[in-house]
């Protein structure tokens, strides 16, 4: 574990229904920062998984005549499925059914209370069961959840209480000082505004049911469902553990570098849950990156409004890296974005097909035919014209402004910078035009212009991979490359020349096959 750590979590799923595309999107944006941070030679974990407890998963397992853990363990295929089908290469999965999920939850509530932050009261008010959580009379919205809009039930019952309302200079202190912590800039506005609005003490246990963690000095309690998932991120560590492996795996990954969520539940992660690890001596992530919902017709896109969609029909149809594609190039990561077919197709057909499929295919077609598939011999730079000079500037460039991009979680612009070196690479083939050089004998031009298309095509690769994971490891085979996702020196592969002579190129299917609208 010498290398620099990276660690990154998408929040754990619910599991009452399949994924859709919301929670594939950010399982997808995860993943994709996960593979670059290990092609920079980072020490990556990429955690995800499944939240299990709960009133509701209680009553729809009663509903359908199984005990809760049946139930769950009846769903989380479906997530697991889903996410080899997107090509996601998490480190770690983990279920709050697990116990060592149940073992660090109890020890964290053993800290906090044997440090005085817990106390036990009365609570009464409202409560969402679909949404699991408790509002207030002034939250309504006109009676109903202000999330889901459907009825809440009014519930009293004695709970344990933590000590939140102490927190919040502490909190607006940290939010100062700590300026990266909530991201994007616009979200942080809305987090500082609730903590100076003033905080509550917050219930973190329940007696009308038993599907939950158990409070351990508390016969009768479960921790409430949200927070028994917050302190996911830890317990899959090994908090709360005595083994010396579990001890070096949390202090070498946490903090954690990102915690990826949606807006909707920024409260939590920025509020509740700094403040809950401040309470137990144990320091707050380095940033929660709360992004943008995606919209269908103007409306966000949830399991509770039943307009949710599962990623299965769009990948049968463009395919994995299609649809990672299109999620992070076309909705700006932090905002909300609308989605439709017509743009997916546009964006396929346009970017793929034409400019990154029809490169790979032409070049790989014309080092067939003129080299007989054999890559030609480095140039030499005292000969490369003005256009040979631009290709390399361009390809030079891109690391250090895809890193940029990448390091604010910009996927658009990362994208686009990798794309000026694609779109570059086709209009300098029009311009060389390599089978004008071939029916003029003119072999040692022809040579240059097909290696500098193929180092281009070669380095451009590089860049796409982590959000096209299986294209560019095939670009790669084709170039007789090795295995690209073993690259954990990105910038080193990135230099200019880095592709051997007399490497076999292959001609290979088309990457990208044009999709007519129907």
């Amino acid at each position: 574990m010498s290398k620099s750590s990276f660690y990154v979590t998408t929040p754990i799923y619910y599991v009452n229904a399949e994924p859709h595309l919301g929670t594939a999107y950010t399982t997808v944006a995860a993943d994709a920062i996960a593979r670059y941070r290990r092609m920079t030679g980072h020490d990556v974990l990429f955690l995800t998984g499944l939240d299990e407890h709960g009133q509701k998963i209680a009553q729809a397992a009663e509903e359908n005549g199984m005990s809760p853990q049946e139930w769950v363990d009846a769903i989380a295929p479906k997530f697991t499925d889903a996410w080899a089908m997107l090509d996601i290469a998490y480190d770690d999965f983990i279920r709050t059914t697990e116990e060592r999920h149940k073992r660090g939850v109890a020890a964290f509530w053993q800290k906090l209370h044997d440090d005085g932050w817990l106390y036990q009261g009365h609570y009464e008010g409202w409560y969402c069961v679909p949404d699991e959580t408790y509002w207030t009379a002034e939250q309504l919205a006109d009676g109903v959840c202000p999330q889901c809009g459907r009825e809440v039930q009014f519930i009293t019952e004695d709970n344990w209480f933590f000590k939140l309302s102490e927190f919040g200079e502490r909190l607006l202190e940290f939010y100062e000082t700590h300026p990266e912590f909530v991201q994007p800039e616009t979200r942080k506005n809305e987090v500082v505004s609730f903590v100076r609005g003033g905080l509550k003490d917050l219930s973190i246990s329940r007696t009308t049911f038993t599907w939950g963690v158990p409070i351990p000095f508390a016969e009768g309690h479960v921790t409430y469902v949200w927070i028994d998932a917050l302190l996911n991120y830890i317990t899959a560590l090994g908090y709360g553990s005595d083994d010396p492996a579990d001890v070096e795996r949390f202090a070498h990954y946490w903090p954690a570098d990102y915690h990826f969520v949606g807006k909707d539940i920024i409260r939590f992660h920025c509020v509740i849950w700094p403040a809950m690890l401040m309470a137990a001596g144990i320091e707050p992530p380095t940033s929660v990156f709360a992004h943008g919902f995606l919209l269908t017709k103007g409306e966000k896109m949830s399991k509770s409004k039943g307009n949710a969609q599962t990623p299965a029909a769009l990948v049968e149809r463009f395919g994995v890296d299609a649809y990672r594609y299109y999620f992070l190039r076309d909705v700006a990561f932090g905002q909300d974005g609308s989605i439709s077919m017509e743009a997916m197709i546009q964006r396929y057909n346009g970017d793929l097909a034409n400019d990154w499929g029809n490169l790979c295919s032409r070049l790989f077609n014309m080092t067939e035919k003129y080299f007989d598939g054999v890559a030609p011999a480095p140039p030499d730079l005292a000969a490369e014209t003005a256009e040979d000079a631009t290709m390399r500037a361009i390809a030079g460039k891109l690391p250090e402004t895809y890193e940029d991009h990448m390091s604010r979680l910009d996927y658009a612009a990362a994208l686009d910078a990798a794309w000026e070196l694609i779109k570059y690479g086709n209009r300098y083939l029009e311009n060389a035009a390599p089978w004008t050089l071939a029916k003029e004998g003119d072999t040692v031009r022809l040579g240059a212009v097909l290696y500098n298309a193929l180092e281009a095509v070669r380095i451009a690769a590089l860049f796409t991979a982590p959000v096209m994971p299986e294209t560019s490891a095939e670009v790669w085979r084709r170039l007789g490359l090795g295995e690209i996702a073993q690259v954990t020196d990105i910038l080193g592969a990135a230099e200019w020349g880095g592709l051997p002579a007399g490497t076999r190129v292959t001609k290979g299917e088309s990457l990208f096959p044009r999709i007519y609208e129907e």
